[in-house]
């Protein structure tokens, strides 16, 4: 089975490619495919946007798609940057830009500065939808540490870790990930599906 992920971030593609490894889902992502389209992000949940991203994408290849949003979701922030993750500090904003904006704002608040990594993964193949979503809980730090990883890992240690998930390998990151989890979930209901 082909499956079209609607992502073209390098880093989530690899993260959910090694999911379905070994699975006969095979899935490409939008760079694969040599799309470029970049759907508008218009939803106040990651549900809405998720949903958003899977049918854009399966408007216009009719072929079966799996979408996620996800973000980070602080305490003492009221949630934020919850939806806005991506864009926290505007648009064409760096991952860096984010975490700088994010430590600002916790600086002067006592820690611990509790915050949840949240996956929304959606599949839509036009008839049938299948949604999930993973959480990783954990805190942010105010320091950037690490190098792998990208968004606001450098800043996010998760729960029963001492290291940020920059500092993991990514096989460490994959074990815990919020997106590992709604996307393992997804795999499951889709194989529920295809083999029903």
């Amino acid at each position: 089975m082909k499956l079209i992920f609607a992502s073209q971030n390098k880093g989530k593609t690899k993260e959910v490619k090694a999911l379905f490894e070994g699975t006969g889902i095979e899935v490409f992502s939008l760079a694969d495919l040599g799309n470029s389209i970049d759907v508008p992000e218009t939803g106040v949940t990651f549900e809405e946007n998720a949903f958003l991203k899977a049918k854009a994408i399966y408007d216009i290849y009719k072929e079966p798609v799996i979408a996620d949003d996800s973000g980070l979701t602080i305490e003492q922030l009221d949630g934020r940057p919850g939806v806005y993750s991506a864009r926290y500090s505007g648009e064409n904003c760096t991952y860096e830009d984010n975490n700088k904006k994010v430590i600002s704002e916790l600086e002067n608040l006592p820690e611990p500065h509790l915050a949840k990594f949240i996956s929304h993964a959606v599949f839509f193949d036009g008839k049938q939808k299948i949604d999930c979503m993973g959480e990783l809980p954990g805190r942010i730090i105010l320091e950037s540490r690490g190098t792998a990883g990208f968004g606001y890992d450098p800043i996010f240690i998760p729960d029963g870790f001492e290291k940020t998930i920059a500092e993991l390998t990514f096989d460490e990151k994959n074990k815990i990930s919020h997106r590992k989890i709604s996307f393992s979930q997804i795999k499951e209901e889709l194989l529920k599906y295809i083999n029903s």
